[in-house]
């Protein structure tokens, strides 16, 4: 993974870092323990209460990456 690759990723919302949690099949408190925060923080960030920044947004990238997870950042058009 280059700098380029973390600095041109879409920023962390509360939909795709549930998903995310959810792919790794990890509670938050677990999902906290793997990126070193609190658990409160992962609950704050999956109701949208706060966006991760920095370093906590680089470890989603990556933790996301080795997991194999998509980062879709267009959502799906749903047909009517």
């Amino acid at each position: 993974m280059s700098y380029q690759d973390i600095v041109s990723r879409p920023q962390w919302d509360a939909e795709h870092i549930r998903a995310l949690r959810r792919h790794l099949g990890l509670t938050q408190r677990e999902l906290a323990d793997r990126l070193g925060t609190r658990q409160q923080t992962i609950s704050e960030w999956e109701k949208g209460m706060y966006k991760p920044r920095g370093a906590s947004s680089t470890l989603l990238s990556i933790v996301a990456e080795r997991a194999e997870f998509t980062y879709d950042a267009t959502p799906e058009k749903r047909q009517s």
